[in-house]
């Protein structure tokens, strides 16, 4: 695994990672979800070592602020941990996947496809549903998230807006507020507001109606939808939550979607058995192309 430092159009250098290199011919995208690293995430870690063993190439596309990572005590273990991506900017989510997308075109891969997993898979949708470009020939979505949903059943959001409104009021936008926002991570006043009226990634609206279903249409090309049996933000119904992101899109009938048995929204302990998936996944395409 290496570093990688990706231009945008804005001129911002987001780091990612990638495991093996463009000499093979297939590569995965894979846009993490907020809070997430190749450092602290297994699950990334776990499927970039399978799929470069297996001759494919992995490249971890992190967020803006993905290595902007606060150190906390977790008294429930006893250990200091990282986490955090303060300063985001969810309006220019299309910007970040568009520029790890032509990044891996850049690099000469053949077949690109898209993946995401909890939020990156809503940044991904966001992408694939609105692009004029043909560069991506399949898509792996695991485990996005209903944002309305997803604020209301997370701890302290409510408190969180109203002091972060009181923050950029007082013209404290990129203070980082005093306590994590929805329980699991540290973000300035601003990304928090960001985060809370980012209508572009509302858009796997099944529980809460809050949102919008035009970009599941609009992708224009066939891929998995993947979840855990176990997912807590899917009013559990892992899988009729998935069926129902798949039927709105346009041909849903060339789409699969599976289940992994036992696995939580974060496929806690159960990385190994998400990366058998993903690679699966990929093999099912490319044998179902090959006929």
């Amino acid at each position: 695994m290496e570093i990688i430092r990706v231009n945008t159009p804005r001129g911002l250098e987001l780091k990612g990672a990638i495991y093996g290199n463009n000499t093979m011919e297939t590569v995965v995208i894979m846009m993490s979800g907020i809070c997430s690293n190749v450092f602290q995430n297994d699950l990334l870690t776990a499927t970039g070592e399978l799929l470069s063993r297996n001759n494919i190439a992995f490249i971890v596309g992190h967020a803006m602020d993905a290595f902007s990572c606060i150190a906390y005590s977790d008294f429930s273990i006893g250990k200091q941990r990282n986490t955090g991506v303060v300063f985001d900017d969810f309006s220019v989510v299309y910007e970040d996947v568009e520029s790890y997308v032509k990044y891996a075109k850049e690099l000469g891969f053949k077949n690109i496809v898209l993946a995401g997993h909890s939020l990156g898979s809503n940044k991904i949708i966001h992408y694939l549903g609105n692009t004029p470009d043909n560069f991506v020939d399949y898509f792996i979505v695991s485990a996005p998230v209903d944002l309305g949903h997803w604020f209301n059943v997370m701890p302290n959001v409510k408190d969180c807006i109203e002091l972060a409104q009181q923050f950029v009021e007082e013209g404290r936008g990129n203070h980082i507020l005093p306590y994590m926002f929805g329980g699991f991570s540290p973000m300035s006043a601003n990304a928090v507001l960001g985060f809370y009226n980012a209508f572009n990634l509302k858009n796997c609206p099944i529980i809460s109606n809050d949102g919008e279903t035009n970009s599941l249409f609009n992708i224009k090309i066939n891929g998995s939808f993947v979840i855990g049996a176990k997912d807590s933000l899917t009013e559990k119904d892992p899988r009729g939550f998935m069926e129902k992101i798949n039927a709105c899109c346009k041909e849903p009938q060339k789409n699969q979607v599976i289940v992994v048995p036992d696995a939580s929204h974060i496929f806690y302990g159960k990385h190994e058995e998400y990366a058998q998936t993903i690679l699966e996944c990929i093999e099912h395409h490319w044998s179902c192309a090959a006929v």
